[in-house]
Order: C-alpha cells, then sequence, then structure tokens
C-alpha cells in the first residue's frame, strides 16, 4: 500500500490545526512566549553550569554572564509572558526588516547576473510585508500579540500543504514505477 494517503491525510490534519492556530492567535502566541521562556531557563542553566568547567577567567566570567542573562530573560518571559509575545513579535518585525535589507544590498551586490532580480524582489516582498505588518498593527507594539501565533499558524497550513503535494508525489511516484 502506497504512504500517499497517509501524507495526504496528515497534510489535512496539519492544515486544521494551523487553521485553529490562526483563530486563536493570541493563545498560541502567549504558548510561544512560555515554551521560549522555558527554554531560555533550560539554556541558561546549561551555559552556566557549563561555564563553571571552562578553564580560562575571562571565558568563564563571559559564559556564566551570558547563562545568568538567558536565566533573567526565561524568568521574565514566564513571569510577564504578554510582555514576551511584545518583545518577541518585535524582534520578529526587525529580523524581516534586516532580511530584506539584506537582500536588497545583496541584490545590488550581484547585479549584472541571473540572480540579482530575484534577490531584489525577495528583499523588496519582505519590506513590504513589514510594512504591512507594521500598519495592520496600527504601528504600536502592544497590539501585535497575535503576530507570532498568525506566523505560525501559516507556516503550519503551509506545511500541511506540502505534505499534501509529497503525498500527490509519492502518488504520482508509485503509479510510474506499477
Amino acid at each position: 500500500m502506497s504512504d500517499s494517503p497517509k501524507w495526504m491525510l496528515i497534510g489535512a490534519i496539519t492544515i486544521l490545526i494551523g487553521a485553529i492556530i490562526i483563530g486563536n492567535a493570541t493563545v498560541a502566541s502567549m504558548a510561544i512566549a512560555v515554551l521560549t521562556g522555558i527554554a531560555l531557563l533550560i539554556g541558561g542553566g546549561i551555559t552556566v553550569v557549563g561555564g563553571l568547567s571552562v578553564e580560562s577567567t575571562g571565558g568563564k566570567i563571559f559564559s556564566i554572564v551570558i547563562g545568568v542573562i538567558m536565566l533573567l530573560l526565561g524568568w521574565s518571559m514566564l513571569a510577564h509572558p504578554l510582555q514576551g509575545v511584545i518583545a518577541l513579535s518585535t524582534a520578529v518585525l526587525i529580523l524581516i526588516i534586516a532580511g530584506g535589507l539584506t537582500r536588497l544590498y545583496m541584490s545590488f551586490k550581484m547585479r549584472g547576473t541571473q540572480l540579482s532580480m530575484p534577490m531584489l524582489i525577495s528583499g523588496i516582498l519582505s519590506l513590504v510585508l513589514a510594512a504591512v505588518i507594521w500598519w495592520s498593527f496600527d504601528g504600536e507594539a502592544a497590539n501585535m500579540t497575535s503576530l507570532l501565533g498568525i506566523l505560525l499558524g501559516i507556516e503550519t497550513i503551509l506545511n500541511g500543504i506540502g505534505f499534501i503535494v509529497l503525498g500527490l508525489f509519492v502518488r504520482k511516484v508509485d503509479k510510474a514505477l506499477a
């Protein structure tokens, strides 16, 4: 029996989950902040403990300081998840802008090649996306509480579509081999 129906079913379920996430975007954003807080606490603890075994004094101090900062950030995310969501959403927006600007810069460096125009278009689209996000949330960071959930939901839906396409591909390959 082909794996095609399994991949397509996984894709359909994943799309449904993505739609549920988008429908509860603020809750999903809060969950992301809590999970990020937990990850920072674990990573910070490991970094502090690992820093204690570093032989050089400078390396030891650096590791411990970074670990403590991670612990404080993790604690802050867990103690104040709403502010964590706002901080993470703002960071995502900044990363989208930085990625767009970087691709614009690279497109000018690639001038004269076939890759220049796709790189330019990609950079422009990232900046347009950042502008749409900013203006759709009225330019207020506090209004961006659902951004992470929306992005997670969209990514989940796109993954579901990918699973369905994989299932269709497997079915096509199975027919070709039969």
